[in-house]
């Protein structure tokens, strides 16, 4: 158990049945009146936003979330199929639970599957990927005013926007939180 008072950014707690991990928290002391804690959490399940407050004793049960190092084997479809590194079971997951974090992913690359008890909820890519340009249009000298881009879509299918120098069959190196290129390899 953890008490409202001992919140910590990134810890994850149950409330109301619900697994939140707090985002932002602050304690606050009015001139008048008892403190509370209020709080920034997002339910980790369905991504919601949930602000609320609570009395520092309040106290709520830490939920343990696994994050399971996998390897993404390949898509059926709708589906996704993954296997353990450890134990080599392999699980298959649909696009609801996917959604587009296999955005810059390619198949055989190892990602975290993320559970709370036994259910999984969200896949979790590397930070940064490698990524090799596919299809781009060439740059033109002169073009540049400021800080020109142009869209290039890389071997998974996704579009990243590239500076112009950056030609077909270059490989990047890409934030897969924000999906903005960050150099070439």
């Amino acid at each position: 158990m953890i008490a409202a008072g001992d919140f910590k950014n990134g810890i994850t707690v149950e409330i109301e049945g619900n697994v939140c991990q707090i985002i932002e928290f602050q304690h606050v002391k009015p001139g008048k009146g008892a403190a509370f804690v209020r709080t920034k959490m997002r339910n980790i399940i369905n991504g919601g936003i949930i602000e609320k407050t609570f009395r520092p004793s309040e106290k709520f049960p830490k939920a343990h979330i696994e994050r399971k190092d996998m390897q993404y084997l390949y898509q059926d479809g709708d589906i996704f199929n993954f296997m353990d590194e450890e134990t080599y079971d392999q699980i298959a997951l649909n696009t609801e639970v996917v959604g587009d974090a296999l955005k810059f992913v390619k198949e055989n690359e190892t990602v975290k599957v993320c559970s709370y008890n036994g259910n999984v909820f969200s896949v979790e890519p590397p930070l940064f990927v490698e990524l090799a340009i596919t299809e781009t249009e060439p740059g033109f000298k002169g073009d540049t005013a400021q800080g020109a881009t142009k869209p290039a879509t890389v071997e998974t299918g996704a579009v990243v926007y590239v500076p112009l120098f950056v030609e077909s069959g270059d490989v990047l190196k890409i934030d897969t939180r924000t999906g903005e290129y960050l150099s070439r390899a």
